[in-house]
C-alpha cells in the first residue's frame, strides 16, 4: 500500500484501496486500519503528517518524499547526460519494479504495477536508444546499445535503424545485409513502412533524446483537485508544454488508467507531445467525486469553467468528444474571448430523447436497465449492445479491457443517470452564436451518432470546416489508421487559425 501511495502520489478513497488490495470476503477495511497504523510511525514525523487519512480518502503527501522512479524520469529530460549516468540508469532500472509485490487475485492493483513495468521497460529502451548514439561511447559500445534496444522494441523503425546504422559504420557486411533483409520482411507483415536503404536519411532526421518519451509524458502528469460552485472535487490534470488544449470531460474517463487504454490514449499522447494537455474526470467519474446529488448539463458546463480558472489559462483551443461537444459549444458560446479553437468530435448538439419516437425510446431505455445490470460485468448481451454502436471493431482483448474500465470509471448507478442526462442534452440554438474557428471530425461509419449528426452540427456553426473519417466507431480505438489522421488534422487546423 505504500508503494502503490507513493507511486500514484493521488488520494484514494478507502473502498477503492480496500477493493484494489485486499480479498472481499475477508475483512479488507479492518486489513487497511491496521496497515495504516503501521505506516504512520514510518512515514510521519512531529513536523510533518505525511500519511493523511479521513473518513473517506487516504493519501500520501509525496512534495519531500524522493521517489526513485520519478527522479530518474525527471531526470532524463536533460538531453545532455553524460553516457557514465545514462548507464548508472540503466543499471537502476534493470532492478524488477516492486519485485516480489504482486497481488496476482488482486486485478486493479495487479493491472497498475504491470502498466508501472510496462512504462519502465520503455523508458529503459528509451536509455539504450540514448546510448546506441552517444558520442562519448566509441563505435563497439553503440552497436551493443543498439542491439539491446532493438532486442526491447523489435517493430520500432527508429531502432532497426539504429542497428543497421552502426552495422554499417562498423564494417559487418554479412551481418548487415542478412539482417536488413529479415527486417524489411517483419516491417512488411506488420504494416509498418521502413526500409534497410533509407536508414541514413531517416537516422540524420531523427533523436532517441528529442521529446518527451510516453513515460516521461506520464511522470510529468500532475493531478489536482478543485472544487465546483455545489462542493463536488474535480480531479483535472495538466501534462506536456506548448500551446494548451483543454479536452472537456466526456463520460467514461479516468485520468490515470486512460494512459493506458486502447481507446483515446495514442491520440492524448501524441496532442501531449507537443501541446499543454488539459484534461479532467466528469463528476461521478474517475478520481473526481462518485457521490454528487447533481449530474446535469449545467453542472457539466460549470465544472468545464471551474477547471480552466483553477489551470489559469486564458486562451485555449477546445476539444469536445461525444457529449462533450456540447458542454464545449455551450462554454464557448459563453466565452469566446477565451476559446481559440473549437474542435468536436463524435458530437451531437440534441440528445436522443430530443423528438425520440416510441420505438427509439423503447430501445433507449432497455440500453439503461441493462446497463444497470450489466456495467462492468462480462456480459454477453451488454458487450454485444456496447460493440455494435460504440467500438465495432474492437477485439476480445479490448474488450476485457472495457469491461474491468467501466468498473475502474464509474458506479452503475451513475452510468444510468449519465445517460438519461445525455439524453436530454439541447444546444441547438446555441450553434449559430458559436463565433471561433471550429472544426467537427466524425467517424463515417459512426454507429452511435450518426454521421448525418455531425454533419448538420458543422452545417449550423458559423464557418465550420468538417473531415470525415474512415472508421466505424464513436470511440476511436488508438490503433486505427483514423486516429492518425485524427491528430494531424487536429494540428494542421489548430496551426491554420
Amino acid at each position: 500500500m505504500l508503494a502503490y501511495l507513493a507511486i500514484t502520489g493521488r488520494p484514494h478513497r478507502r473502498d477503492s484501496l480496500c477493493e484494489a488490495l485486499w480479498e472481499t470476503p475477508n475483512d479488507p477495511r479492518g486489513a487497511l486500519r491496521w496497515s495504516l497504523s503501521k505506516l504512520r510511525p514510518l512515514v510521519n514525523s512531529p513536523e510533518r503528517e505525511r500519511l493523511q487519512a479521513d473518513r473517506e480518502r487516504v493519501s500520501l503527501v509525496i512534495t519531500d518524499i524522493a521517489i526513485d522512479t520519478h527522479n530518474i524520469a525527471e531526470e532524463l529530460q536533460n538531453p545532455q547526460l553524460p553516457a557514465s549516468r545514462l548507464q548508472e540508469i540503466i543499471r537502476l532500472l534493470g532492478t524488477p519494479f516492486l519485485e516480489g509485490l504482486d497481488l496476482p487475485e488482486q486485478n486493479v492493483y495487479q493491472l497498475w504495477l504491470n502498466a508501472e513495468r510496462r512504462a519502465l521497460e520503455r523508458l529503459f529502451a528509451g536509455v539504450c536508444a540514448r546510448l546506441a548514439r552517444h558520442n562519448e561511447s566509441p563505435l563497439d559500445e553503440q552497436l551493443l546499445w543498439a542491439r539491446r534496444w532493438h532486442e526491447l522494441e523489435p517493430l520500432n523503425p527508429a531502432a532497426a535503424t539504429a542497428l543497421v546504422t552502426q552495422l554499417d559504420r562498423m564494417g559487418l557486411a554479412l551481418e548487415l545485409a542478412s539482417l536488413g533483409a529479415e527486417l524489411d520482411s517483419r516491417f512488411t507483415k506488420a504494416g509498418i513502412s521502413w526500409s534497410a536503404d533509407a536508414r541514413a536519411a531517416a537516422d540524420s532526421r531523427r533523436n532517441p533524446s528529442a521529446g518527451p518519451t510516453e513515460r516521461e509524458l506520464l511522470a510529468r502528469q500532475k493531478i489536482h483537485f478543485c472544487k465546483a460552485a455545489d462542493g463536488a472535487r474535480i480531479a483535472y490534470a495538466s501534462v506536456g508544454e506548448g500551446a494548451p488544449i483543454v479536452k472537456a470531460a466526456n463520460w467514461l474517463t479516468h485520468l490515470e488508467h486512460d494512459w493506458d487504454a486502447p481507446i483515446w490514449s495514442p491520440l492524448f499522447r501524441d496532442l501531449a507531445s507537443d501541446h499543454r494537455f488539459i484534461r479532467y474526470d466528469e463528476r461521478g467519474n474517475g478520481l473526481s467525486d462518485w457521490n454528487v446529488s447533481d449530474i446535469s448539463f449545467d453542472a457539466f458546463v460549470t465544472d468545464l469553467e471551474t477547471v480552466v480558472d483553477a489551470c489559469g489559462v486564458e486562451q485555449f483551443s477546445l476539444l469536445g468528444i461525444s457529449q462533450g461537444a456540447a458542454v464545449s459549444i455551450e462554454y464557448a458560446v459563453r466565452y469566446p474571448e477565451r476559446v481559440k479553437h473549437l474542435i468536436l468530435f463524435g458530437g451531437y448538439a440534441a440528445g436522443w430523447r430530443i423528438g425520440a419516437s416510441e420505438a427509439l425510446t423503447r430501445e433507449r431505455e432497455a440500453v439503461m436497465t441493462l446497463t444497470a445490470t450489466g456495467w462492468g460485468q462480462d456480459n454477453p448481451a451488454y458487450r454485444q449492445i456496447f460493440s455494435s454502436t460504440f467500438m465495432p471493431t474492437a477485439n476480445a482483448e479490448e474488450f476485457a479491457w472495457f469491461n474491468e474500465f467501466q468498473r475502474l470509471t464509474t458506479s452503475p448507478e451513475n452510468a444510468v443517470r449519465f445517460l438519461s442526462v445525455f439524453a436530454d442534452i439541447d444546444v441547438r440554438e446555441q450553434l449559430a452564436r458559436v463565433k471561433v474557428p471550429t472544426l467537427v471530425i466524425h467517424s463515417l461509419g459512426d454507429q452511435r451518432i450518426p454521421v448525418d449528426v455531425g454533419r448538420d452540427l458543422a452545417a449550423s456553426i458559423p464557418n465550420a470546416e468538417f473531415v470525415g473519417l474512415d472508421s466505424n466507431g464513436h470511440l476511436l480505438l488508438g490503433r486505427e489508421p483514423a486516429s492518425k489522421l485524427f491528430v494531424e488534422t487536429v494540428r494542421e487546423f489548430i496551426a491554420r487559425n
